[in-house]
Formats: C-alpha cells, sequence, structure tokens
C-alpha cells in the first residue's frame, strides 16, 4: 500500500505563489507515474499536472501552464507543484495521485493512491 499526504495549501491573494508537497510512504513510488488533479466546490475533479516516473515527461492542464510547475524529489518519492501567479479560479481542493502505469497521463482513473487533499484559496 501506498500513503500520500499533501501539505503546502493555503490562503494567497491573487498573483502570488504557493507550493505544495506530495510525500510517499508505505512503499517506494519511485517507479510510478505522479498527478495533481483539483476539485472546486460544485465541479468535478480536474487534472492540474502530472509527472512520469522518471521526470523527464510532463503534462498540465491547458490553464495553469507557464504558471504551474510540478517536479519530483531527488529520491523520487516526493512531487511538488510550485504555482506562481494564483488566480481566484485556482481555488479548489488539490489532490496528489500516484498510478504504477509510469506515464504522465490525466486520467485519473489510471491513478491508483490518492492523498486527502489540501486546501488552496486565492483571494481577488
Amino acid at each position: 500500500q501506498v500513503q500520500l499526504a499533501e501539505s503546502g495549501g493555503g490562503l494567497v491573494q491573487a498573483g502570488g505563489s504557493l507550493r505544495l508537497s506530495c510525500a510517499a510512504s508505505g512503499r517506494t513510488v519511485r517507479n510510478y507515474a505522479m498527478g495533481w488533479f483539483r476539485q472546486a466546490p460544485g465541479k468535478e475533479r480536474e487534472v492540474v499536472a502530472a509527472i512520469n516516473w522518471s521526470g523527464t515527461n510532463t503534462y498540465y492542464t491547458d490553464s495553469v501552464k507557464g504558471r504551474f510547475t510540478i517536479s519530483r524529489g531527488n529520491a523520487k518519492n516526493t512531487v511538488y507543484l510550485q504555482m506562481n501567479s494564483l488566480k481566484p479560479e485556482d481555488t479548489a481542493v488539490y489532490y496528489c495521485a500516484a498510478g504504477a502505469f509510469g506515464r504522465a497521463t490525466p486520467n485519473s482513473y489510471e491513478y491508483d493512491y490518492w492523498g486527502q487533499g489540501t486546501q488552496v484559496t486565492v483571494s481577488s
């Protein structure tokens, strides 16, 4: 089993930055793809970014391209999401996910493990 724990969420003004972290425990995820998803109130969960097992390939949804960066720690058991130029529409609960397939995919059904989420609130 893999446990994922997100941290780094909070309240920030529009234009500000936050860095989310997701730490894996229980078993290594160094060969897993990792993804960040978010869900705003009344909306469906959507992909934000994903990274393959080696960190060499990434995916970003259009609305965050150029503002967010996903990366993996050196031991590959931690994944980060650097969020810059935040907008009120980025407000959501952000979830970390891990998938054994290894590829950077935007499809939530391909991920096997999920964290509990961390709240990000961007004020205007």
